[in-house]
């Protein structure tokens, strides 16, 4: 009996301890979800829509999509512990939609090595404008960076009565 009480009771820790993720794994999830979103929104706009600027003191849908994947660029190269670059370099020299979305894919694609470091290599620190954080932080800098954008998407396309990604069932 004392058996199947002890059982009963490590039970929910076996489970609990099975299904949980590690720090940068759930990181890396909550930043697919946000760039999957932003990406869908990049591919499926109008080469003419990436000039749509809402008012005329915002950022235009492509500066929005260039702007984070400069953006994504120097916040994983602060995960990475690597050389960062400009946060504006792309939105300065990307131009047109095919650029832009390939800029866009190209730092997902170098985000994907921040996000798949194991957590031991994000607990040195970095700077992170002009303060010290974990390498950590930069992964959570930037989905939530990404998240505040896709924001920006989200009313520039309901603006322009259209269903963002997110919002589609």
């Amino acid at each position: 009996m004392l058996k199947r009480i002890a059982l009963a009771a490590a039970l929910p820790l076996v489970v609990s301890t099975a299904v949980a993720q590690s720090p940068t794994a759930e990181a890396r999830a909550l930043w697919k979800g946000n760039i999957g979103y932003v990406t869908q929104a990049a591919e499926e706009l109008s080469d003419s829509m990436y000039q749509y600027r809402p008012t005329p003191d915002v950022r235009s849908f492509g500066e929005l999509f260039a702007h984070i994947a400069g953006s994504q660029k120097m916040y994983c190269a602060m995960a990475l512990g690597e050389k960062v670059p400009g946060e504006g370099d792309v939105e300065q020299t990307a131009k047109g939609k095919a650029a832009i979305l390939a800029a866009l894919k190209e730092s997902s694609t170098y985000c994907e090595r921040a996000y798949t470091q194991p957590d031991e290599k994000l607990k040195p620190p970095v700077d992170i404008f002009g303060t010290q954080h974990a390498r950590f932080y930069a992964l959570i800098a930037n989905a939530s960076h990404d998240g505040e954008h896709y924001g920006n998407i989200v009313t520039y396309m309901r603006l322009n009565k259209m269903v963002p990604p997110s919002s589609r069932r």
